[in-house]
């Protein structure tokens, strides 16, 4: 069977974008050569651009192009708020709700032992760092788990938990709106205001075995 290796070599590369399989790969595939040269260059430029000059926040671990972010730059929000989430596109959706004016930390993920993610794996200790030394200035109150309603992100906020149950600060997780199994990145607008506006408390105690 003939192959045309330049297009397989873009299909593979495809194929490996999270929520594309072979075939959607290929269709893409086809529909970048279908396209003016222009828009393959501009393609490419744009993803090398993203790469050179989007670095990680030194301080939430947002995506940004600037030291600190936007976010974390912009002292007319609640000091007292820290939402964590899983990953920065979580962000942009809670931001354009326009119900939460607190901070954020991105974890970069979940824990998940059988694909190798530990909490080591995650920004934890940053995050710990970051509310501890938040007392000496401007005390964190509560912290939000934004995370998906699923056995990963259940097993991160547990953690979480066990983690600052010796902290003086009120713990929530979304809650209504979010379908159990759900993903984040599904989420419309409406439904994740909903869910951050009906955020319920955790107790400050889970039980969770760390060890």
């Amino acid at each position: 069977m003939w192959k045309i290796k330049s297009l397989q070599k873009l299909i593979n590369e495809l194929s490996r974008l999270p929520g594309l399989g072979p075939k959607s790969a290929e269709r893409l595939a086809y529909f970048i050569l279908k396209q003016h040269h222009s828009y393959a260059q501009n393609l490419a430029e744009a993803i090398l651009e993203v790469k050179k000059h989007v670095i990680q926040c030194p301080i939430c671990h947002n995506f940004t192009e600037q030291t600190p972010c936007w976010i974390c730059e912009d002292s007319a929000r609640d000091r007292g708020l820290l939402c964590v989430v899983e990953d920065p596109s979580t962000i942009f959706k809670l931001e354009k709700t326009g119900t939460f004016r607190g901070y954020y930390h991105v974890l970069h993920g979940a824990i998940n032992p059988l694909q190798g993610i530990t909490p080591e794996s995650l920004n934890i200790s940053s995050l710990l760092n970051r509310l501890q030394q938040s007392f000496n200035s401007h005390p964190v109150r509560e912290v939000i788990f934004a995370f998906d309603a699923d056995l990963e992100g259940d097993t991160t906020a547990l953690y979480l938990q066990e983690c600052l149950a010796s902290f003086p600060i009120k713990l929530s997780r979304l809650a209504q709106g979010i379908p159990l199994g759900g993903s984040m990145h599904f989420l419309d607008e409406r439904t994740l205001s909903k869910a951050l506006q009906n955020r319920v408390e955790i107790p400050s105690h889970s039980g969770f075995d760390r060890e």
